[in-house]
């Protein structure tokens, strides 16, 4: 696992090449520090830099950027390919000069041309690849978009980086704000691909490839991997099994992607959730070992919360070598003024703070972890599919009716009533927040049709424009979902979109950033390319039966762990936000939403926010998931304000498109 960062500049600068990219290698020295190293065409006024995390080939054999054979092609890589030994065997007999993926992937280039080699990778990855005899700028996403990659100009120079803090070290870079972009991830949380905060720059997005003959012209790029075409496939094409061969299928294909994942010269480990993908990856890793794999947890003192308890049970039914950490609120509070730092953009997921705890404390033995995303997007996971399914079965009169009864009561009156009974019910029906869930429910009633009501369950804040005065927001994930629509089934739609949007922008992204900020590669094995493309050929009733998600990845996990360790209301991985801003990060809060310094830029509504924090902070409703949106807006502003030493400019409002 590395980082990467390149430019193509148009004419020379003042500023000596050399110490650019030292600049924009040294920012992203936490993804590699291990090795460091750049290539430069003074001519071409392209450059290269890459820093080393080293994992397979740990010799100088390893170093990059690395040169083809015969010379043509540069490469700087981020990531893993897992199969490069099959690919090295098929490339035949030759003088190998080591045994890292990236000469394997240089020669298969060289061999088969970039397209058809990137087809046959299985892994994650982002490069650059710069090709000498064509004098062209390739840049490379893996299929799902585990590596990241962002690119752009600045001042007329092309530049791209695995993060954002290298180019903002480019000369001459504005570090402008996207109005537009902002409110995005006001209703989101996270800005989605291809859009960035900073104007001019943009995410390469999952499965592309973008190509720059010239730093003066515009960059062409090529989709060679897509999950709509893949969705439509599988549907069209699916597993025609049994229920037990579908089950054996999927359990033998993952046993492949955990296998190639545990391939590493470098100690490794499993993060531990305690939920249903994370021990299926654990349980398959485990069957695979002659020693007990080492796992991580984080817990949470506050029950609602805390799924620890039930990761150390299936821990030690596994066999693992397991390790715990309970956080604190002040354990939190410590993480929290890194954010700005990690993320680079504002990033508003709260279980980013459980995640580099996790990986922090995996790092101290391990410099590999396994980890379980995916599984949501590709078998029905998550709640708001059951939900929105539901909702959307109900005719649109009776809907608006019971949207318009529901709110004809306070969320604390529901809070109040609910309370009376909660004692007595059993416990998978003892839900927090019942009043704001309420609200929640009305707003999805409220929605015109499919899209819609998917939209809303998207949605953090309904009306972006309102707390983003003058802002124009982008329609990105509206698209998605109604490209989507093609799918007959509501719930393929979903998860479709998810795969397309939240998946990438929100889940991978925490989880690259909170690993590779403490210098721990992450592995996510149930996405494999090969994974997804047979998920989708399994039919909805294997994955949703009987109102119960994840149906046939709980059977292969079945094999390994006793059914009643794993059965229980699904938690997700957030922290009590409601909770933490009313108590022990409230003078945080208050601090950067206070009147003084939400008037600091000229971005947010304060009269709007100012109101959702005092009806928060009483009590009457739970704003958590707009709040700390704009708090992390407000604290990365700061950091980025401090930084540039000047107040950063933000674009001037609504522009036609």
């Amino acid at each position: 696992m590395c980082g990467i960062a390149g430019f193509w500049r148009r004419t020379k600068r003042d500023q000596d090449p050399r110490d650019v990219l030292q600049r924009m290698g040294h920012s992203i020295a936490h993804r590699g520090p291990d090795d460091s190293g750049y290539f430069l065409n003074s001519a071409m006024g392209v450059g290269l830099v890459h820093r080393r995390l080293a994992i397979l080939d740990l010799s100088a054999a390893g170093h990059q950027p690395m040169t083809s054979a015969s010379g043509r092609f540069v490469m700087v890589f981020n990531g893993e390919v897992y199969n490069f030994h099959e690919i090295r065997a098929e490339l035949g007999k030759r003088v190998w000069h080591g045994h890292s993926d990236t000469e394997v992937m240089l020669e298969a280039i060289e061999r088969w041309g970039l397209d058809a080699a990137v087809n046959r990778f299985i892994g994650m990855f982002a490069f650059a690849l710069w090709d000498c005899r064509e004098q062209k700028l390739s840049l490379v996403r893996d299929r799902v978009g585990i590596k990241p990659l962002y690119y752009g100009h600045a001042s007329g120079d092309f530049v791209f980086a695995s993060e954002l803090k290298a180019i903002c070290e480019f000369p001459n870079f504005s570090r402008a704000i996207d109005r537009d972009v902002l409110a995005m991830y006001m209703r989101h949380g996270y800005i989605p691909a291809p859009h960035c905060i900073y104007e001019g720059l943009n995410k390469l997005a999952p499965g592309c490839i973008l190509t720059i003959d010239s730093v003066g012209l515009a960059p062409q790029i090529k989709r060679y991997w897509s999950p709509a075409a893949v969705a439509a496939l599988g549907i069209k094409t699916p597993a025609t099994g049994s229920d037990v061969e579908t089950v054996e299928e999927l359990h033998r294909t993952l046993i492949s992607a955990v296998k190639l994942r545990m391939i590493a010269d470098v100690p490794l480990g499993a993060f531990l959730s305690g939920g249903i993908d994370s021990s299926a990856v654990v349980a398959l890793m485990q069957a695979q070992s002659n020693r007990p794999v080492k796992t991580f947890t984080i817990g949470f003192n506050e029950a609602d919360f805390n799924e620890a308890i039930y990761a150390k049970k299936l821990a030690h039914h596994l066999g693992t070598d397991h390790t715990e950490l309970y956080i604190t609120p002040q354990q939190a509070m410590e993480v929290v003024p890194l954010l700005p730092t990690i993320y680079d953009e504002p990033f508003a997921d709260s279980s980013q703070i459980p995640t580099y705890l996790v990986s922090k404390l995996a790092r101290r033995s391990v410099t590999v972890s396994l980890s379980g995303d995916g599984g949501d997007e590709l078998f029905g996971g998550y709640n708001r599919y059951l939900f929105a399914k539901r909702i959307y079965r109900v005719p649109k009169s009776a809907r608006r009716v019971a949207a318009a009864t529901i709110r004809t009561l306070s969320p604390a009156v529901f809070d109040a009533m609910y309370s009376c009974i909660r004692p007595v019910l059993p416990e998978k029906k003892r839900w927090a927040g019942i009043g704001d869930k309420a609200y929640k429910l009305a707003g999805y009633l409220n929605a015109e049709g499919a899209g819609s009501i998917y939209l809303r369950a998207l949605s953090q804040c309904e009306d972006p424009a309102h707390f983003v005065p003058g802002s124009l927001e982008h329609d990105t994930v509206k698209q998605v979902i109604a490209g989507a629509a093609g799918l007959a089934a509501f719930e393929d739609q979903m998860m479709l979109a998810d795969l397309q949007t939240y998946l990438p922008d929100d889940i991978l992204t925490k989880l690259d950033r909170a690993s590779m900020a403490v210098s721990l590669e992450a592995r996510v094995p149930i996405l494999d390319h090969r994974v997804i493309e047979l998920a989708w050929r399994i039919p909805l009733g294997m994955k949703i039966r009987g109102g119960i998600s994840k149906w046939i990845l709980r059977q292969v996990l079945y094999r390994y762990v006793p059914q009643e360790l794993v059965e229980r209301p699904k938690m997700g991985f957030g922290v009590p936000i409601e909770h933490w801003l009313r108590g022990p990060l409230r003078h945080w809060a208050e601090d950067l939403l206070s009147q003084e310094t939400l008037k600091q830029h000229d971005l947010l509504n304060v009269e709007a926010i100012r109101q959702k924090w005092k009806e928060h902070l009483s009590g009457r409703r739970n704003w958590q998931y707009l709040l700390w949106n704009v708090i992390v807006f407000q604290d990365w502003y700061r950091h980025v304000t401090s930084k540039a030493g000047v107040a950063i400019p933000c674009s001037a409002g609504i522009r036609e498109r």
